[in-house]
Order: structure tokens, then sequence, then C-alpha cells
């Protein structure tokens, strides 16, 4: 296969526990996240990794395609490596269990690009926005690229300096949590040690630019929520409301 699509889902998450099962407008969000994802053109299959029998009855009373991986597992991309081990396929699309708004032109896009050129080993998404509240916010990933679209850094910390909404064209990018990555480089990331800057920013693709990788990004218009709290699922279901009544 050319690309696989694997949507880690946990159910003890530590801010809202079995989030991925809450009902947002008549389905669970798990849902929602694999019947957006299945549109995507460029998967030739879609699979959620689960760490709970009660993720696993949800997705068959669904249709979806699901297999049971180990609770042991301390991030999505361990539950990607358990998923994939034994596929033969090049590209892995590791899509976030907890965002029902997921566009599956993004995925697209994503593929395509790691297609269009063989030395990119991992690529995510990002997103412009000029929200003083979003910048501000140490749950708004910030993302820092070069000329080419490559990413510099990434922070929970408002980056670059400071935003000035008075400035025409003020902008920020925030980061998506989609990845993309070739199959040999998601195990090569997987055996690097945690990195510094990993751990003081909570956020696991630090170690791959500190281990001197290179993590190329695509802009998309298309917004997204990730789901952590009760106040996330009131603003997904407000946005899916928006989106259905557009």
């Amino acid at each position: 296969m050319e690309a696989v699509g694997v949507i880690p889902a946990r159910y003890g998450s530590t801010r809202f526990e079995g989030k991925v099962l809450k009902d947002l407008c008549g389905k669970p969000i798990i849902q929602h996240v694999y019947e957006r994802a299945k549109r995507a053109k460029t998967l030739d299959d879609l699979i959620i990794a689960a760490d709970d029998d009660r993720i696993l009855e949800a997705v068959q009373q669904f249709g979806g395609k699901a297999v049971f991986t180990s609770k042991s597992h301390s991030t999505g991309t361990d539950r990607l490596t358990e998923v994939v081990n034994a596929m033969d396929v090049r590209i892995v699309v590791n899509i976030q269990g907890d965002e029902p708004l997921i566009n599956p032109l993004v995925i697209d896009d994503l593929v395509r690009t790691m297609q269009s050129d063989p030395k990119i080993v991992m690529a995510t998404v990002i997103k412009k926005s000029s929200s003083a509240e979003e910048f501000a916010s140490t749950d708004v990933v910030k993302a820092v690229i070069d000329h080419d679209h490559f990413a510099l850094y990434f922070s929970r910390s408002p980056i670059p300096t400071q935003l000035d909404l008075n400035v025409k064209e003020n902008f920020f990018y925030k980061h998506i949590g989609l990845y993309a990555f070739t199959k040999d480089f998601l195990f090569t990331f997987k055996k690097l040690p945690q990195s510094s800057l990993e751990a003081q920013e909570r956020l696991e693709q630090l170690r791959v630019l500190e281990s001197g990788y290179r993590i190329k990004t695509i802009e998309t218009k298309y917004d997204t929520v990730g789901v952590d709290t009760p106040e996330d699922l009131e603003l997904a279901k407000a946005m899916m409301e928006k989106e259905n009544n557009a």
C-alpha cells in the first residue's frame, strides 16, 4: 500500500476521560473522525488504534475498522508503530482521535506532499490565525517556518515575539495536529531518545527537530478543534452546527 491512516484512540485521557466516546451531535467523537477521514482519497486503509474494549465496541457499532493496541504506550506515535509494524506501506498518517472536524482534503494534501518529494520523511499541517486568544493560549501550539515551509520550531508560548492586531496582515501559524511519516522514519522517530525541548514544551515533534531531521509543513484554510475538555466539546458542537447550516 502507498498510504494508510491510523487514528490513535485512548480512553484514559487525563483532562477528559473517555472523550473519544463523548456524544457530539448524535455520534461519538471517534465516529466523526473516522467518517471524515474515510472520505480522503489518498488513503488505502484506515484503522482506529484503540486501547479499551469500550472504544472497540463503539467502532464496531458504527461499522468502522479498529484493532486493540497495548495500554502501555505513552504516545500516539507508539500506538502507530504497533499497528503498521507488519504492513507493507510507505506513508503513515497519524490522525488525531479527538479532532472531529478534520477535513479529508487536508489529509489528501498531506499525503500528496509526502509523495511529491521522496526526501520528505515527515510532514504536518499549519493554519494562519490572527486570534489574540489563540496566540496567548498554551493549548494552541504555534509554528515558525522557513521560506521552504520546513518547521523551525514549535511552541506553546506566543511566538514569534508578539501579535500586533493593529498591523494589517499580521498573523501567526497555528499547528494542526495531523502528521504523516514514511514508515521507515516512523520507526526511526520511535527509537530517538526524548529531547530536552520536547520535555519542556510537551511537544513530541521537537524530538525530530532537535535530532536534526526536517518537518515539512503544509498550510490549510480549514480550521479544526481538538477536544481536550468539556468546553472544547461545546466549541466543536457549535462549529459543527455552523458547518451543517452553511
